[in-house]
């Protein structure tokens, strides 16, 4: 079947009768940018009457806020099949205030003359009035939490340092060791807070942040390092920062326990902390060359080391094993993603 041409006045009327209807504003011009037909949206959005804008050009609207000489441009090259405009950013001058908006101009292709332009309107002026103000709240945040993690440290260095002179003032030997200990800890968790507190905003990369952590230990808690010395041993894995936090947990409590059971007396060695990755599933260990007697290891398990890494590892859903390393002690934490959890996954993707 042949199909009969369109009436040029009949394509208008229906080019007409679209425009109108548009939920979005919109004009349709002809190809001296004058205004054939105008959206109800738009002399809403635009304060104007279609009476008012019909036969008018395109940059003789309003007080000619329109007339601007790169948009006749486009819309000339748009016209002549050179070019389209797509998300055209312009800032309208008029009214009581400047309006931000993006055009999109096409034109219209059938089979009768003359051609016309649809042009289309989108005002994104709030949209980018909430989007500086979300940017101006975020770095506010940003500043009230660099503030925040100055004051912890600062809390953290005087917490140590108190705790410090109170060892060297006590008599008695059992409680001096509670006051080393809890200076340990408070300065591993300083240690932590620092690595994070200069992070970049996501993910953490863990061979960094181990080596980082270790040195801070090393340096609290090894008085010869020539005698004993903490290796790292990663992959280029990064976790999450809260992940990280509880990880870097348990490297410190393990490392702790090392220095102070696996190398009495002048023993010298090494502990090496690995972490290595494939996929969801994740080992990190903490192993030493020292000792490793029973006796040793039987007094670490019952004591409150033992019980932090018991329970950040339960949060990871990680399990905790510690045996013989031939010589010295390992301690494994191993994150094994379940054939159940895969399977969900698999049928979700």
């Amino acid at each position: 079947m042949t199909e009969r041409p369109t009436h040029p006045d009949v394509a208008l009327g229906l080019a007409r009768a679209v425009v109108s209807c548009s939920s979005a504003p919109a004009l349709l011009l002809d190809r001296t940018f004058a205004v054939v037909g105008a959206s109800t949206s738009f002399c809403s959005a635009f304060h104007a009457e279609e009476a008012e804008v019909a036969g008018k050009s395109l940059f003789a609207l309003g007080s000619g806020e329109w007339d601007v000489p790169q948009l006749r441009s486009l819309l000339s090259a748009t016209l002549t099949g050179h070019a389209a405009i797509d998300s055209y950013d312009m800032d309208l001058a008029g009214g009581a205030k400047p309006r931000q908006l993006v055009l999109t101009a096409r034109k219209l292709d059938y089979s009768a003359e003359p051609a016309l332009l649809l042009l289309t309107i989108a005002d994104v002026t709030e949209a980018r009035i909430a989007a500086r103000l979300k940017d101006e709240l975020l770095r506010e945040k940003v500043i009230l939490l660099q503030e925040v993690q100055h004051r912890v440290a600062n809390s953290l260095q005087i917490i140590a340092s108190v705790l410090l002179q109170s060892a060297r003032r006590v008599q008695s030997e059992e409680t001096r060791g509670h006051l080393h200990d809890a200076h340990s800890r408070v300065m591993s968790i300083a240690s932590l807070q620092r690595h994070l507190a200069t992070s970049t905003l996501g993910d953490v990369a863990l061979r960094t942040y181990f080596t980082e952590l270790c040195q801070s230990l090393g340096a609290s808690m090894i008085r010869d390092h020539n005698q004993l010395s903490i290796d790292v041993v990663a992959d280029s894995s990064s976790v999450p920062a809260d992940i990280s936090v509880s990880l870097g947990l348990i490297v410190t409590e393990l490392v702790i326990n090392s220095l102070k059971h696996a190398f009495p007396g002048d023993r010298s060695g090494t502990i090496t902390v690995g972490y290595q990755a494939d996929g969801r599933d994740w080992s990190l260990s903490v192993s030493d060359d020292g000792v490793g007697t029973p006796s040793s290891m039987a007094s670490a398990s019952t004591g409150l080391g033992s019980t932090i890494v018991e329970a950040l590892a339960k949060r990871l859903d990680a399990t905790v094993e510690t045996h013989g390393g031939n010589p010295g002690t390992i301690v494994s934490i191993d994150h094994v993603e379940s054939d159940a959890s895969r399977s969900r996954e698999t049928k979700v993707a």
